[in-house]
């Protein structure tokens, strides 16, 4: 048999891949060395030369555009239609195991999926009805909850409540959830996943069915399985199954989803005599790219390891830039992309890549003003996002109350228990009479409600009154971040226990960055606060580029996993915004946000520019950080820098020792003692030294702590150790 067509073009370890024999296969395929291509070619070579019948197959996926394209892919190379064949995602697989066997699974046949928007208003009236208060739960952490005990493959009954009654309410609010679900017919994206799991657990006749049925499952993205994704796999396969997975441990950064890299370790344990194979040649970035991308991953302890390697060119150095400012890193980033772009490449072929979606602000303003068309690729811009226009409201409102569009949108958010029929009775009563939302409001309440709704009404307008006069006298700044936090939207979405609510809190402190930094035109005889309404509308104003459009791209490092650029730049790399401060003290965390980094390195195929701040405005604060530890985690010989700066505290490229070593701060003694050194301090932790004053015993340095917030120490007693 002719085999040229599926060897042809593959290297030798993907040659070695798709060959292998039949037993468990684990391919550590690195960025960009063709994985779907072994994935693909390997169906081909099972089907063409092995003689598997495709329905033999079932090949698992993460996303439907990617297993709609190995679909095809193996319809091209085969020349057979593939339609029927087991190619999808979890879910999809899932859901269509759960069509056949609806008796066994406990379900009605015409079970009805629910997305998460229909989740969540299912739990909402759940609410209702069980009469909850949702100022201790809100829909939302409930349905956090019963989603990620469902990750883990947990029903209620499986959960143990540690005594604590909070958690034994949201178990008893889970068990409710799926009695009303299981009333309903309904299935939530979860319960695909854990009911097409029990029923094979739970149904030996049907297991062994599969078993003999699918005897070789070729799995996509392996390192991304979560726990009963795994579970679901592993019993598919048996003892007997021939499982093929592909993956990459360095690739690993959806822990927060429950994502668990330590699959890819444990499937070597779970099938013994796992043949393994590393795709270490990579055909997208130059060889400096990729150098520096192996050094810094290298710092990683719980990896299997490999080496990415290309034939290509070296490549120009990595450039690496120190700015004064987020304004200042902003500027310098248009700058090179008009260099770019005069040179006639595409603004498409750039990519702008961040750690914190809240960091997208300022780089939009100066594309906005550069006339760069933009794409925020998989998100919205920064003044379109709900959490952003939410606290807009509350500020329209302070300053017009006949404003009905901001009454309606913030009447019940966070919810106040001013239902739908309150609020089509107030807009009923404004049409008829020719006036306000709010004017409407204040008949009604005395003549029209009930007690309840009546009362719910009146704090909100209360509420307004109360944040209009308390805000009257403030900066612009202060006026924003005292009405988001009143107003009750920081805690609303703290509530939200995942990324979601964490990125919208942040968004929302940006907002208050926004306004610090927004600059009134005297021009205008405005209000600052009306005039930064105007502007907050004129930038929600300019649209977005359509994805057709050659546009620069701008995107978080999670969002740009997958693609590549020949232009990358990856913005704000300081320690505490990237790696994250929430990972600096968690080693696993520490080392998923070194993962990050690594993402983000490989997705530039032939330029890379690395990007600090010394002081940066985010979230609402000034801030003064060390350059991200990644950045000296890179070998001097790949980098560049731009513009070197002496107020950096320490060398931008000291080794780790080097950067590990504290010296104690003397008084009296010249230490190098300035604003932005990074100290430690044995009962508050690490901070940035803001201020200093006085000499000798009498020196005092103001210190702003990670935990512990700012705080005047003085140096003969304070012990502190320079980092």
């Amino acid at each position: 048999m002719d085999v040229t067509p599926i060897l042809a073009n593959l290297n030798d370890a993907q040659r070695q891949a798709v060959t292998s024999p039949a037993e468990p296969a684990l391919i550590i395929a690195g960025a960009g060395s063709g994985k779907t291509r072994v994935l693909v070619h390997r169906a081909a070579w099972l089907i063409d030369v092995k003689g598997v019948s495709p329905q033999s197959l079932l090949a698992v996926t993460f996303t439907n555009k990617a297993a709609a394209e190995m679909r095809s892919r193996i319809e091209a190379l085969l020349k057979i239609p593939v339609q029927h064949l087991w190619i999808g995602t979890f879910h999809g697989l899932a859901h269509r195991m759960l069509r056949r066997h609806w008796r066994e699974a406990g379900l009605p046949q015409n079970f009805q999926i629910i997305d998460s928007d229909d989740q969540l208003r299912l739990i909402k009236r759940m609410f209702k009805s069980l009469k909850i208060d949702d100022s201790q739960w809100t829909p939302k952490e409930i349905q956090w909850f019963i989603n990620g005990q469902k990750d883990e493959g947990l029903r209620p009954q499986h959960i143990d409540d540690d005594g604590d009654p909070n958690r034994r309410q949201m178990i008893a609010l889970y068990r409710s959830y799926e009695e009303i679900c299981q009333r309903g017919g309904l299935v939530d994206f979860a319960e695909l996943l854990l009911r097409a799991h029990e029923v094979l657990r739970d149904n030996s006749a049907l297991l062994d069915h599969y078993r003999r049925r699918f005897k070789h499952l070729l799995i996509d993205e392996f390192q991304d399985t979560n726990a009963i994704q795994y579970a679901w796999l592993r019993l598919l396969a048996g003892d007997k199954g021939v499982p093929f997975a592909v993956g990459d441990d360095d690739q690993s950064i959806y822990g927060w989803r429950g994502a668990r890299v330590e699959h890819i370790q444990q499937f070597q344990k779970d099938f013994p005599g796992t043949h393994v194979v590393k795709l270490e040649q990579n055909y997208r970035s130059t060889a400096t790219i990729l150098n520096a991308a192996n050094a810094v991953i290298a710092n990683n302890n719980m990896r299997i390891g490999k080496n990415l390697w290309t034939d290509g060119s070296p490549g120009e150095a990595i450039k690496v830039y120190s700015a004064y400012d987020e304004r200042d890193e902003a500027d310098f980033v248009i700058g090179r992309l008009r260099d770019w772009i005069t040179q006639g490449n595409a603004r498409a072929d750039a990519a702008i890549l961040y750690r914190s979606n809240a960091q997208s602000r300022v780089l939009e303003e100066s594309l906005i003003n550069a006339r760069i068309p933009y794409r925020v690729y998989g998100g919205l811009r920064f003044f379109e996002r709900a959490e952003i226009k939410d606290a807009l409201a509350y500020l329209r409102l302070i300053a017009n109350r006949n404003d009905d569009n901001s009454f309606e949108r913030i009447v019940n958010k966070p919810t106040r228990g001013i239902g739908a029929r309150t609020v089509e009775i107030m807009r009923s009563y404004a049409k008829a009479n020719a006036c306000s939302m709010w004017r409407a409001a204040r008949t009604i309440v005395r003549n029209d409600l009930s007690g309840r709704a009546a009362n719910a009404v009146d704090a909100f307008m209360s509420l307004i009154e109360r944040l209009a006069r308390e805000t009257a006298g403030m900066t612009l700044h202060d006026q924003v971040d005292h009405t988001i936090h009143l107003s009750g939207l920081i805690e609303f979405f703290k509530k939200d226990k995942g990324e979601k609510g964490e990125m919208r809190v942040e968004n929302l402190a940006e907002l208050v960055s926004a306004a610090k930094s927004f600059t009134p035109d005297p021009a205008e005889e405005m209000l600052p606060l009306d005039e930064f309404l105007s502007h907050a509308a004129l930038e929600a104003g300019e649209g977005q580029a359509d994805a057709w459009e050659d546009c620069v791209q701008l995107m978080t490092m999670h969002s740009a996993k997958g693609l590549e650029f020949p232009l990358v730049f990856m913005c704000g790399m300081e320690d505490g915004l990237f790696p994250h401060q929430r990972s600096l003290a968690d080693p696993r965390g520490l080392e998923e946000e070194r993962r990050l980094c690594y993402v983000g390195i490989t997705r530039a195929k032939q330029l890379l520019y690395i990007t600090y701040a010394e002081q940066r405005r985010l979230h609402g604060m000034d801030n003064f950080s060390q350059p991200s530890r990644f950045i000296a985690e890179i070998p001097d010989e790949h980098i560049e820098e731009i513009r070197p700066r002496v107020q950096v505290s320490r060398p931008l490229h000291a080794s780790r020792a080097a950067q590990q070593k504290r010296t104690p701060i003397v008084p009296g003694r010249d230490m190098g003692i300035r604003l932005g050194q990074r100290v430690r301090h044995k009962k508050f932790g690490e901070g940035i030294i803001l201020n200093c004053e006085g000499q000798g015993t009498h020196a005092r340095v103001e210190v702003n702590f990670e935990t512990v917030g700012t705080k005047w120490l003085v140096l003969s007693y304070a012990n502190l150790d320079l980092m």
